[in-house]
């Protein structure tokens, strides 16, 4: 009977040891974690500064036509001044990781302010595209991808404010980071 005893108190104490040894773990994935997000933050600062990284404010986009998914025309001459335009990816996590933020944002928006572009080439983009399509306009960038083209988008997420004829007010990685974005 000590024996089984002995045995028992052996297991808890091992199974104490690994629940501790658990918890320091997740501890430090949590550090990591944030360490990992200030880099990438740091990192998207710097981004949109370095020559050829990408669009920058001030520049002006390309000439595009597309059609939203509801049949409306988009142009760059269409956009209305302050118009915020999201680059997303079906195959991109962090896009679905921001999606719920970006359509509680666009939901306290005007419509016609918010255009969303889905990257139609990769994945399956029906998930975002009825997630996004009663708060936003929604554009599927097919094979010849004019809309993502004319705005020279390199990675996903993206997100863009822009002026009336198509100056870039802000470019951003996270739709907080959009002058017109941070109030979610």
């Amino acid at each position: 009977m000590s024996y089984l005893i002995a045995v028992v108190a052996l297991l808890c104490a091992l199974c104490l040891v690994l629940l501790l040894v658990t918890l320091g773990l997740v501890r430090r994935i949590r550090e990591h974690t944030k360490l990992l997000d200030a880099l990438y933050e740091q990192v998207d600062l710097m981004g949109p500064l370095q020559a050829g990284a990408g669009p920058a404010v001030g520049d002006v986009v390309a000439e595009f036509a597309a059609t939203t998914v509801d049949g409306a025309p988009v142009t760059r001459d269409l956009l209305a001044d302050g118009t915020v335009v999201a680059f997303l990816s079906p195959d991109c996590a962090g896009c679905h990781e921001q999606l719920p933020e970006l359509a509680s944002w666009a939901a306290e928006q005007d419509r016609g302010r918010v255009l969303a572009v889905v990257d139609g080439r990769s994945g399956d983009p029906e998930s975002l595209v009825a997630t996004l399509r009663p708060v936003a306009q929604v554009v599927v960038d097919d094979a010849a991808a004019p809309v993502g083209s004319a705005f020279g988008v390199r990675s996903y997420p993206t997100f863009f404010q822009v002026a009336t004829g198509g100056r870039l007010l802000a470019v951003a990685p996270r739709i907080s980071r959009l002058p017109a974005g941070s109030a979610a």
